[in-house]
């Protein structure tokens, strides 16, 4: 496996919040582009629409918290199928720092927090009561 991506190269930012000089490579994880943005003033490096949740779990999670758990066990199955971009991302993260930039509102429970436990190499939970069915 690769050698371990230090925390500190991975900061979470959300779209609307101003580029600062330390974001490093800044990248989009959300399929769609933030309301109001306007791509020049959002200073995206790459935007990895295709590690985003699916619309169809994103629709299904709709920001709930009561559905959080459940979203990040989906969203960390969509992620692993996705090898490719997440080894990229990987190798960014390992070379300097990167900033996941999402438009969530909550920075607590969204899409960005899922792939930068992913990136780390921290577990998400597999046993939710819940499984995997048609949204």
């Amino acid at each position: 496996m690769s050698k371990r991506i230090v925390a500190e190269n991975i900061k979470l930012k959300r779209a609307y919040d101003s580029v600062g000089s330390g974001d490093g490579t800044r990248i989009l994880i959300d399929r769609l582009w933030p309301r109001g943005v306007r791509k020049s003033d959002a200073a995206i490096d790459l935007w990895a629409k295709d590690i985003a949740p699916s619309t169809a779990l994103r629709r299904w999670f709709g920001h709930d918290p009561a559905r959080w758990h459940e979203f990040r066990r989906r969203y960390s199955e969509e992620i692993h199928r996705n090898r490719d971009r997440l080894g990229e991302l990987r190798a960014l993260a390992q070379k300097g720092r990167i900033t996941l930039v999402f438009s969530a509102h909550d920075e607590v429970r969204n899409d960005a927090v899922v792939l930068r436990e992913i990136l780390l190499g921290r577990n998400i939970p597999r046993g939710a009561h819940l499984r995997w069915r048609s949204l």
